[in-house]
């Protein structure tokens, strides 16, 4: 991998930042095959990212960050997924956690942390996965802060992060709040137990918290229902919305790779009576297909990112139903960026032929990334919520995974 620009002198407008992040790609494509069989933790890989001044993107000027938004952070996952799966999820978890800043958090945290990570180039781990138990918040005897207790799997880049966003419900009065809790806090340690099919450089272990101690400046929003506002609650949209460019992206990534295969590598079959395999009919028909439906979800996904770009700038204005509208839309994506990932990452090796299976090649790394990431909620009930508002005009109901 290769180094990036200096962070100094970063770029300023959605294009330039496209060209950087594709930059980093190309660093990160050099050696992805043998960084994902190697299985480390991605310290370089991160601090390629660092270099390249991709972490402070959503942070506005004013606290020293690019001041850009979601529609240029979701193409930029896009790029990184198109080398490397692991890192764009690194990279889209830490925009969605960070933007709790904004999306949930009041002025004094945007000043405690914002400033920080812009300066220090932070990288935002989570520990809110919500199918484990709540971790317990026990308040101090002397009301000044708590301890938090408990476990989170699949704690994705807690470990490798700067801080670490998760919840915890306040013992007595059952209140969930989410917290900021830094990297080396007393009592946080992290399991390194990832060890999965795909995803493999997403430190995505497990995260234990044995009597943290939490300040009370570390509460950035309590997740009660009654402080939950459309705006708050467009965390989990988005983080969907961040999936299906994250499929998307890994898809795109596949097929050029099969490209240059072909193009190089792959031999007309003895039956064809052609000279090259780039001449072969039904070869060409099947790229035809791919491209076509990854065009076709690349445009659904652009108009997706501009939703989710409007319907932060509405702010407070924001109404719960415009919000269900917008889940809804990333509900599709989610569907359809699945379905043309899974079969892009298979059919590759259709494309390029049996000589492409060899180990070397690495073409399986697309469909492992994409197979493992796709279960992280079942699809099936983003089917049954787009037909669900077609049929009968239903808005998906608040949680985090809606």
């Amino acid at each position: 991998m290769t180094e990036t620009h200096d962070t100094q002198t970063g770029p300023t407008g959605h294009e330039e930042w496209i060209v950087r992040a594709r930059e980093v790609a190309d660093a990160l494509a050099v050696d992805a095959l043998e960084r994902d069989r190697a299985g480390q933790d991605p310290v370089a890989e991160l601090r390629l990212l660092r270099e390249a001044g991709l972490p402070a993107l959503l942070i506005p000027r004013r606290f020293g960050g690019a001041g850009q938004g979601w529609r240029t952070a979701l193409a930029v996952v896009r790029e990184i997924a198109r080398a490397d799966g692991s890192i764009a999820q690194l990279l889209g978890y830490h925009y969605i956690n960070l933007d709790n800043l904004w999306l949930a958090a009041g002025p004094e945290a945007q000043e405690r942390y914002a400033r920080p990570s812009a300066e220090g180039q932070w990288l935002w781990g989570d520990a809110v996965n919500p199918i484990d138990p709540d971790l317990k918040l026990t308040p101090n005897p002397d009301g000044n802060g708590y301890r938090l207790d408990g476990t989170k799997t699949f704690a994705t880049g807690a470990s490798t992060g700067d801080v670490v966003l998760t919840s915890g419900e306040v013992t007595g009065t059952g209140e969930q709040l989410l917290l900021v809790v830094p990297h080396d806090a007393p009592g946080l340690t992290f399991g390194q137990d990832w060890d999965n099919l795909g995803q493999r450089l997403s430190a995505s272990g497990g995260a234990g918290f044995d009597g943290v101690p939490i300040a009370p400046d570390q509460v950035i929003a309590s997740l009660a229902k009654e402080h939950t506002s459309p705006r708050s609650s467009l965390i989990t949209p988005i983080i969907q919305a961040v999936f299906g460019h994250l499929y998307l992206g890994i898809a795109e990534g596949a097929l050029a790779a099969a490209r240059a295969y072909t193009r190089g590598t792959s031999r007309p079959w003895v039956l064809s009576g052609l000279a090259s395999a780039t001449e072969d009919p039904y070869r060409l028909a099947d790229y035809g297909d791919l491209v076509a439906r990854l065009a076709a979800t690349a445009a659904l996904a652009d108009r997706v990112a501009g939703h989710v770009q409007a319907a932060v700038d509405r702010g407070a204005e924001l109404t719960w139903q415009e919000r269900g509208e917008l889940a809804v839309e990333v509900a599709a994506l989610k569907v359809v960026s699945t379905d043309v990932a899974l079969d892009t990452t298979t059919k590759v090796f259709e494309l390029t032929g049996a000589r492409a299976t060899a180990n070397r090649h690495g073409f399986d790394r697309f469909w492992r990334n994409v197979r493992t990431h796709t279960l992280h909620d079942p699809v099936s009930y983003k089917r049954r919520e787009v037909g669900d508002h077609y049929l009968n005009g239903t808005l998906p109901d608040f949680t985090l995974y809606t």
